[in-house]
């Protein structure tokens, strides 16, 4: 049975993996909004957000309730791995693709549709951080949601200015998948048992992503500044 504490913390974990992976869906908004008039602006966000969201929490729902499937722990453990080095090394400047709205209504479908394709990230890590506890899950995006909408601006000059944020929600994205991985049915017995190993096994996950980022970056730097 989960403690408050426990409950507490899985929800602040929640809310920090949202704001962490909402940067592009933040661009986004703007952007399917920019060529709206300011009036009709605040509500294509309000209602094309919240579109948003319903379908975020039904398909987190769905991914909670298919992780329970044999191997499929495993499988979204590798995938949030992926999405956790691509954190740190992902430029998120390809929004080409998304065009202004030119009425409500389109403003508001562009966000929804926009959000959904790219909101893969964010339903994997919230699905596994969540523990399958639904409550966990509707919450979590509840308070975040109005952050990224009405904060978004202020959260990414914070991760610009201060860097290391991104590497603290790579670092947390790589816990929840090596989290997943050792909760898997097969393995949960053995990780269980041997907990020095399940430890050992999560801070290599940790580690490994962290460094394998950095790296990749330092290169893209250097590619970036020889171009140039």
């Amino acid at each position: 049975m989960e403690t408050t504490a426990e409950f507490f913390l899985a929800l602040i974990n929640i809310v920090f993996l949202d704001l962490i992976l909402a940067g592009d869906n933040a661009i986004v908004i703007g952007l399917a909004a920019r060529n709206l008039p300011p009036t009709t602006q605040k509500k294509a966000i309000i209602y094309g957000t919240g579109g948003a969201v319903v379908l975020r929490i039904i398909a987190t729902i769905l991914v909670v309730w298919l992780l329970n499937i044999p191997w499929l722990l495993l499988v979204g453990g590798i995938l949030l791995i992926g999405i956790a080095y691509k954190l740190l090394t992902d430029d998120n400047s390809d929004h080409n693709d998304i065009k202004a709205g030119k009425s409500l209504g389109s403003a508001i479908r562009t966000i929804i549709v926009a959000d959904a394709a790219m909101g893969l990230d964010n339903v994997i890590a919230v699905a596994g951080a969540s523990k399958h506890n639904m409550l966990l899950v509707t919450i979590g995006l509840l308070i975040s949601v109005p952050i990224v909408v009405w904060g978004s601006t202020l959260f990414i000059k914070l991760i610009n200015r201060f860097p290391w944020i991104i590497y603290l929600g790579s670092a947390v994205l790589a816990y929840t998948a090596s989290s997943m991985i050792t909760d898997e049915k097969h393995f949960h017995a053995y990780f269980e048992g041997h907990q020095i190993i399940k430890y050992l096994f999560i801070a290599l996950i940790i580690v490994g992503v962290l460094m394998a980022g950095h790296l990749k970056k330092k290169s893209q730097q250097r590619q970036s500044s020889t171009m140039s």
